[in-house]
């Protein structure tokens, strides 16, 4: 073998070497990517708890009546709303929570469309109450809740949410 296809031969070797590199970098990112999604968008999270005042370390927590009442309020209003429509827009999403008794103040929606008028792939709204925000998220039909602390701002959406 001449010296040329030997040296040829070793910067063929040592690109794949870096080709190998820059694609098992791209798997490892897509999988970081991948595990920071949302779970499945049917699935549930239950309310947050906060131990009562005079409970031991080793007591249970208790739930918050006003959050608990308010988190199913949320959560029966979505699934009641994606039951009909799996694609409300910001409007029928409010007046639906409005309509399940949660004051309009307390209710933030984020948008429906894109700024390039594409409908976006998930829905989120929220009900504060207390110390608490309820966000809901809509997502392929699916409904998920989780109970949240509000913002310094007093809000629960950073950004665009009337």
């Amino acid at each position: 073998m001449s010296r040329r296809t030997a040296q040829a031969n070793g910067r063929a070797a040592e690109a794949t070497k870096v080709g190998v590199a820059g694609m098992m970098l791209m798997i490892v990112a897509a999988l970081a990517m991948t595990a920071c999604t949302a779970g499945p968008a049917s699935s549930t999270v239950q309310p947050t708890v906060s131990p009562s005042k005079s409970a031991s370390p080793q007591a249970t927590s208790t739930v918050d009546p006003a959050v608990a009442a308010t988190t199913s309020a949320v959560e029966s209003t979505l699934r009641s709303l994606v039951a009909g429509n799996q694609q409300p827009d910001r409007e029928t999403l409010r007046a639906a929570l409005v309509s399940a008794g949660i004051p309009k103040d307390n209710v933030e929606v984020s948008v429906s469309r894109t700024p390039t008028g594409l409908d976006v792939d998930a829905m989120e709204a929220a009900a504060r109450t207390g110390d608490s925000c309820i966000m809901g998220q809509i997502r392929d039909g699916g409904v998920a809740v989780t109970v949240l602390p509000v913002l310094a701002s007093g809000k629960c959406f950073v950004g665009d949410a009337r």
